[in-house]
């Protein structure tokens, strides 16, 4: 650990630079008279982690790194535009960073496949996808969400929206489908375009109300168990129970789980995913790329219960995999040679940054008097409660007026309800850099004070 630390601290602070070749092991194990896997593992933990990088034959070498974004330091290095400068600081909740994706690393391997795999790439493939890329996924699932799945299990599709019309199709238009109130808009409008049997399922603290979809006759149930959008929520052990054991009581019961952003939660350990306690084949877990590499990466895919699949491939699998071979082989090694994992933790920080400025700045300013925060240990959006008289429209008004865009957290309602919070707006940080963040953060506040 001081090993690492070590290393970590000059890299950041930039006094070791990038591209620059660390010590071999071998070298540094003796100079500093430690084990050689002692230095092996502090190497393991920096690379994983996106700081350093190894060249087979050559060595280890630093990865570039940015001065982490603080409110001092932008405070400390930007001169900040008039106050009349019409900019809109839009705190979106669906967007995502996209200038450090390693594109060099992705150009790289699209030459390789396209050089080594020419012939492959015209071919069709498996309906359900390409054996690389589903081989891929399930060990990332095993190593990181807990899941022991066969690439058997997977299906490869163009976005979440076609994967979950095949769910339907799967499991049956003349079924009862509960969706989270409130929840992801697009998800209701999905099932409304491919049944009439939708119905909501209210929230309380502890997420989806298994009574409530107990007394419904509901007999599927999509939920984001692990961070709830818009709410935050991080459905416990215990509710979770409650949904499975829902389940297991009648042999047409099934649970959706979308587990959309689960790579970046902030506070303690990932969260396990529903399915990873699953034992009687009844959790169907949904995922998807475009938040973690890029909204245009319409790459994702379901992993079916075993007693699902052969319904599946019977009754669907006539589909055609709706994402190109080339695509998929590519995906395939960024995950093989762990890219991906080195782009999540390089991510997971910047994420991190932008949240606690903006957190901050709220917290430690005036707006900390009015304005409560929730749901941002994990994801890529809080919720802001505001105790300053004004209501939800008020509120998103008054800060496009001064510039800013925030959103009501009553949009996030497919279904009315009579208890919707009155003075609660959702506002997203991944698309904003920090100084963006903390001038929105200053239009809020002469917005709302």
């Amino acid at each position: 650990m001081q090993l690492y630390s070590y290393i970590k601290g000059e890299i950041e602070n930039g006094s070791i630079k990038k591209g620059e070749r660390l010590p071999s092991k071998k070298s540094l194990s003796a100079h500093l008279k430690i084990s050689t896997v002692t230095v092996e593992t502090a190497y393991s933990q920096l690379m994983a982690e996106g700081y350093i990088s190894s060249k087979p034959g050559s060595g280890y070498y630093a990865e570039g790194f940015e001065e982490e974004e603080t409110v001092e330091n932008i405070l400390k290095n930007e001169s900040f535009c008039s106050e009349n400068e019409p900019i809109l600081y839009d705190f979106r909740t669906n967007r995502i960073d996209t200038s450090d994706f390693p594109f060099s690393a992705w150009a790289k391997l699209s030459r390789e496949v396209l050089s080594e795999r020419s012939e492959g790439l015209l071919n069709a493939c498996h309906p359900q996808g390409i054996m690389q890329l589903r081989t891929a996924i399930a060990d990332y699932l095993r190593d990181f969400r807990g899941m022991n799945v066969s690439p058997e299990q997977i299906v490869i599709g163009a976005g979440t929206e076609y994967l979950t019309g095949l769910i339907i199709q799967l499991l049956g238009r003349d079924n009862a489908y509960g969706v989270e109130n409130p929840g992801y808009g697009k998800v209701y409008e999905i099932f409304s375009a491919n049944t009439s049997r939708v119905f909501p399922v209210p929230m309380d603290e502890k997420g989806a109300s298994a009574e409530y979809i107990a007394g419904f006759g509901i007999n599927v149930i999509h939920v984001t168990p692990s961070h709830h959008f818009p709410l935050g929520i991080v459905m416990p052990v215990s509710r979770r129970q409650e949904l499975l054991k829902w389940a297991y009581s009648k042999d047409d019961r099934y649970i959706i789980e979308d587990d959309y952003d689960s790579e970046f939660r902030y506070i303690g350990r990932p969260i396990p995913a529903l399915q990873s306690m699953d034992k009687n084949n009844r959790v169907i877990y949904i995922n998807t790329f475009t938040k973690t590499i890029a909204p245009s990466m319409r790459i994702s895919y379901m992993v079916l219960p075993m007693s699902l699949l052969s319904k599946f491939r019977s009754k669907l699998g006539f589909y055609s995999c709706t994402v190109p071979v080339f695509e998929q082989l590519t995906l395939a090694r960024f995950m093989e040679k762990g890219h991906f994992e080195r782009h999540i933790n390089r991510m997971k920080k910047i994420y991190r940054s932008r949240r606690d400025i903006l957190v901050k700045k709220i917290s430690e300013g005036r707006l900390g008097e009015i304005v409560s925060i929730s749901g941002c240990d994990a994801g890529m959006h809080m919720l802001l409660t505001v105790s300053n008289g004004m209501k939800q429209n008020e509120l998103v008004s008054s800060a496009a007026k001064n510039g800013a865009k925030v959103y009501s957290l009553s949009e996030y309602y497919s279904f009315p309800v009579a208890d919707i919070p009155e003075n609660t707006v959702v506002a997203g940080f991944s698309g904003l850099i920090g100084r963006d963040l903390i001038k929105g953060a200053e239009a809020l506040e002469k917005a709302w004070l």
